[in-house]
């Protein structure tokens, strides 16, 4: 039976979503075509009728991820933002987290598709960092994207970290509540124009 376009492109979203998930919780080399087209409720062969390569599927589900990362990001203050991000409860939900946390590690090896995705997603999350933390009229725009870099780079770097160890090490919850603790220690670019962002809170 023909399949209508609106359903094709549901089925596809649906492959992306699944995707998105299980790469995040197990890696790229940890799911195989099979495993996750069978997880998302399709068979092996309807792959190739929606993506060319494995390849594309990762830099499509990786999008899918950042974006929904980006969406709950944009405009949270930055110290909620460093409190959930180096949370007990956003370590362990590894299959739903940040996305660059996840699988950074594995993107690096990946082709350069997948890359250019991450690259991409890495600008989006320091435009929604920025934005809250740029309010002020009197914060530079290049010290306000240095410091959202800075605290990316520090808050990923840290999760990762985190997640290389046992779940039940004291080093995993160590090393996120001084990197918390570290962050939330030093003020923000408004801050020091002597202005306070708005609060807010959310996941990511």
């Amino acid at each position: 039976m023909k399949v209508s376009k609106a359903q094709a492109q549901a089925n596809r979203a649906r492959v992306v979503e699944t995707a998105s998930t299980l790469f995040r919780e197990r890696g790229y080399d940890g799911v195989g075509v099979a495993d996750l087209m069978a997880a998302a409720g399709f068979t092996h062969g309807g792959f190739y009728k929606q993506f060319n390569s494995k390849a594309d599927l990762m830099a499509e589900s990786a999008a899918c991820g950042i974006a929904q990362t980006v969406a709950l990001s944009d405009g949270i203050n930055i110290q909620d933002f460093v409190r959930y991000y180096l949370s007990r409860q956003h370590r362990d939900a590894r299959a739903t987290g940040c996305t660059m946390a996840a699988l950074g590690g594995d993107a690096a090896r990946q082709p350069e598709a997948v890359r250019a995705t991450f690259a991409a997603g890495i600008e989006s999350l320091l435009d929604a960092l920025s934005h809250e933390a740029g309010e002020s009229s009197e914060a530079d725009p290049a010290q306000v994207r240095a410091e959202s870099l800075s605290t990316l780079a520090h808050v990923i770097g840290a999760m990762v970290m985190s997640r290389a160890c046992p779940d039940d090490s004291p080093l995993a919850d160590e090393i996120l509540s001084v990197c918390r603790d570290r962050l939330l220690a030093s003020p923000s670019p408004s801050e020091e124009a002597g202005q306070d962002g708005d609060p807010g809170v959310g996941p990511l």
